[in-house]
């Protein structure tokens, strides 16, 4: 029977030990757990910002929030609006800015370009105002009055110049009488041909007699181009000359149709009136331009103003 109290002790020992080793390793791993009601133990704060918030995570909870990856939504990746997207640049919702472009929203803009949203329209450009028409300049110049109704050229007393052959103009497609003795050759330019009485002292102005394809724009009509043309002469009469007609008149140059106008140009010279006796005919030829035949003569030499009638009877095309 002591036999058997001893072996029942032995047991109950063995088991108290057991128990108490379980014990002791249970309580050791339970010292660094927290319970569900203490609080989480101090740990580094995450240094990362939350996206788009600026503000910092809360003691102890980690960042979960990560940078866009790449093929995210646009807007996911986009900064907030009414942030800048670059320097300089300020972009609305949907557009595509450059630097230093000012763009607006749904947009493609470029640089140093101002752009108007979609629909909108393109920026109004101002339609260029025809100019006047040359033949309406001419009308309104007051050095030239309007043509008159036709008039036949006077005949200018007196004999012409003595003449000997003739002048070809190959450039204007015409010829004519070549005057000798006092109408003398000079350099052309920007004529095809031109000849010059003597100079008059005091007078300002010399015989001049020039010929060329006409040298301003062409008309529809044949008289109209010859009123453009007496105004262009003015270019060689003395400054402040005006125009008062005395001719305009068809006139046939061989079988070639053509135009004359006859006018007077007055001017001053040495503080007197001065009073030139001009024609300009124009033959229309089969050149691109019609050709000019001009000449002027001042009171000073009034003795060949006969030439002029000479001269105009005489043109025929080449």
């Amino acid at each position: 029977m002591r036999v058997i109290y001893r072996l029942l002790a032995g047991v109950v020992a063995a088991v108290a030990v057991v128990a108490a080793v379980v014990a002791f390793s249970v309580t050791d791993l339970g010292k660094g757990a927290p319970t569900a009601a203490g609080p989480a133990p101090a740990g580094p704060p995450s240094t990362l910002p939350v996206q788009g918030t600026g503000a910092a995570p809360s003691s102890g909870a980690p960042s979960t929030s990560q940078a866009p990856l790449a093929g995210t939504s646009a807007s996911a990746a986009a900064p907030a609006s009414g942030s800048a997207a670059d320097p300089g640049v300020s972009t609305a919702p949907g557009a595509s800015a450059s630097p230093g472009v000012a763009a607006t929203a749904g947009t493609s803009a470029s640089p140093g370009v101002t752009t108007e949203p979609a629909g909108a329209g393109s920026t109004p450009v101002a339609t260029p105002q025809p100019g006047k028409s040359a033949l309406a300049d001419a009308e309104a110049d007051p050095r030239v009055p309007a043509l008159p109704a036709n008039r036949r050229l006077a005949n200018y007393p007196g004999h012409g110049a003595p003449a000997k052959g003739r002048v070809k103009d190959n450039r204007s497609g015409i010829s004519f009488t070549r005057f000798v003795k006092q109408w003398k050759l000079t350099k052309s330019s920007p004529f095809a041909t031109r000849r010059v009485l003597p100079a008059v002292k005091g007078v300002g102005h010399r015989g001049l007699l020039a010929t060329c394809p006409v040298p301003i724009a062409v008309q529809d009509e044949l008289k109209d181009t010859a009123f453009l043309a007496a105004r262009w002469t003015l270019n060689y009469h003395p400054d402040g000359s005006k125009i008062t007609w005395t001719a305009s008149q068809r006139f046939k140059a061989g079988k070639r149709e053509g135009w004359l106008l006859g006018y007077r140009v007055t001017y001053k010279a040495g503080g007197k009136k001065h009073v030139a006796t001009a024609a300009v005919a124009l033959v229309d030829v089969p050149a691109a331009k019609p050709a000019m035949v001009f000449i002027t003569i001042p009171d000073a030499q009034k003795k060949r103003w006969a030439d002029i009638n000479t001269l105009i009877s005489s043109i025929r095309p080449l």
